[in-house]
Parts: structure tokens; sequence; C-alpha cells
């Protein structure tokens, strides 16, 4: 009850102190001249933003950078030594890390790619089969959105997971796999030969993401005009080439949208591969390192170089974001 009360509080005071702000921006400019007026007034709504960006966004990223090239002493009075670049050649001379960055690259590779394809696929059917059976799939295929990450983690366990042998095998996927085949149980997360263990955590991120594209994709098939696709089968177009060649093309926008919405999520995602296995197994991913780097190993200078990579290969996700948006804007 209290920590309710005290987040309710936090929350009616950050209003206040915000409104306030603004007020006070506003009433100071308010008796400034016309021409100072128009000139101040936009800044009163994005000036504290900016503020709040440099401070809790660019100064951070500022600091992870310096921090990149430092090391914590190791005895008590010692403060943090410049060591040039050696955090990052330690980084990419290890075995370890190189597969951290494999796992990436196969995580940004295939999750984003069939997130969207499911999405894709599941809102075109589902926008055949009528409105009140469309309502009820999509909320079925949706669900898993409401739910967090941990969540999913432990209810994706009950299909990874295995019993020891001779016990009573609670675990889907073995219940399954000793059943047909009277082996032993395996422990299908430890199984990093091809890795087959970050396969199958892909599939839950997968699972968790297929609503979001569907819910978005679907809302853009349904904004296609008409028109365009009875042309089409007019012309004597097949339902698969109206698809791929009227209905696509004027989604694309949307479609480019949620790849690269699902992308990011999946650069940073920490959660369900600590729940899992912890980065074990390699499994590890970026975001993990970088958490195993600061708490586990006690190392900053290497955690900050880990940050560093990351907003590295983020960058030109949001520079090709951001110039898609306005080649959008110009179409338009």
């Amino acid at each position: 009850m209290a920590s309710i009360l005290s987040a309710l509080v936090s929350v009616v005071a950050g209003l206040a102190i915000t409104f306030f702000i603004y007020w006070l921006l506003n009433w100071a400019v308010e008796r400034t001249g016309h021409k100072w007026k128009t000139r101040l007034l936009p800044y009163v709504f994005f000036g504290p933003v900016l503020v709040l960006i440099a401070l809790f966004l660019v100064y951070p990223s500022i600091r992870t950078f310096i921090s990149s090239f430092m090391t914590v002493g190791q005895r008590r009075g010692e403060g943090d030594s410049f060591v040039g670049f050696a955090n990052y050649i330690s980084l990419f001379t290890s075995q370890d890390f190189l597969g951290v960055l494999l796992n990436n690259l196969l995580w940004v590779l295939f999750v984003p790619i069939l997130a969207v394809i499911f999405g894709l696929l599941i809102a075109t059917l589902a926008d055949r089969v009528g409105p009140r059976r469309e309502k009820t799939f999509k909320s079925i295929v949706f669900l898993p959105m409401a739910i967090s990450a941990i969540s999913a983690a432990v209810a994706w366990r009950f299909i990874y997971g295995a019993a020891p042998k001779g016990q009573p095998q609670i675990y889907l996927l073995n219940a399954i796999y000793t059943a047909l085949t009277g082996n032993d149980p395996v422990p299908w997360l430890t199984i990093d030969a091809g890795r087959l263990n970050s396969f199958l955590i892909m599939a839950i991120v997968i699972w968790l993401q297929t609503g979001f594209a569907m819910v978005l994709l679907g809302s853009a098939i349904k904004g296609v005009p008409e028109e365009t696709i009875e042309a089409a089968r007019l012309d004597g177009a097949s339902e698969r080439k109206t698809f791929f060649y009227v209905i696509v093309p004027q989604i694309r926008g949307t479609i480019i949208a949620v790849f690269i919405t699902i992308l990011m999520t999946v650069m940073k995602l920490f959660d369900i591969i600590y729940a899992m296995t912890g980065g074990q197994y390699n499994t590890s991913v970026l975001a993990v390192e970088f958490y195993n780097q600061l708490f586990s190993f006690q190392n900053p200078g290497k955690a900050a170089a880990v940050v560093v990579v990351l907003m590295v290969a983020v960058i030109p996700v949001i520079i090709y974001q951001v110039r898609s948006y306005k080649a959008q804007e110009e179409l338009r």
C-alpha cells in the first residue's frame, strides 16, 4: 500500500512540477514584446524537452564514451586511468565477445523479418474470415503483447525445460520428445550446436512481436484503396499478384516502420535472454554482455565499450529510419 501511495504521489508531483514549469515560462514570455514573444514562444514548449534530452541522453552518452577508454583502479584510493583502446582491443580479440556479436547478428537477421512476415500473413488472412472471427483471431495473436518479457520467459521455460530422468515430464517439448522417441529428456537451452538454443529463444520474441506487427500492418492493409485492388482484379491479376504488386507497395512505409521498431527492440534485448539462460551456453547478446561486464566482472570500462559498440550499431538504423520518414513525407 505504501509503494502504491508513493508512486501516486510521484506521478502527481511530477505532473504538477511540469505544469508549473510550462506555466512559468509562458508567463515570462507573455510579458515580452510582440516581436520577442513570437520568437520565444516555440522554445517554451520544446525547450524543456531539449534540456531533458541533453541531461538524460546526451550527457550520459558522452560520459559512457569517455568511460570506455578508462579503467577503474583495483585498489582503494586509486582513481580511473586512461587506457586508450585497450578495452576495445580486449573485447574484439575475445572469442566470447565475437560469439556475442554473431548472436546479435542472428537476432537482427531472423527475428524482425520473421515477425513482420508472420504479422503480415496473419493480418491478411484474418481480414478474410469476417469481422467477428477477425476480432477473435487477432485478439488471440495480440494477447502475448499484454504480458511482460519476463512473464513470457517463465511461461516458455515450461516448454523448453527438462525434468530429471525418471520423473514425469511436465515440460511440453520434452514430454512430446520422450513420448515419441523413448529417449532421455534433452535440456534444449543448453544446446549451442548451430546456435539451437538462441533460435529457441528467438521464437519467444517472434511470438511476442507478431501481434504488434499484425495490428499495424492490418490497419495499413485496411487503408489500401479498394479501387486499386478491384482494378488489379479486373486486369486479371491473381490474388497473389494483387497482394505483392498492389497491396504491399502501398503499405511499404508501414512495413519498414514495423521492421525498424522490432529491429531496435531486438538490438537492445536483455530481459528474455537473461531470464532464460543468463547469457550462458553461447546465448549472450550485447545488452547481456554489458550487464555481465558491469556487475558480474566489475569492469565498467569494458561495459562502457560494449555500450558504445551497441550505440554504433544502432546509429545507422536510426539514420535510415529518419531518411525513410522524410522520403514518405515528400511523397505525400
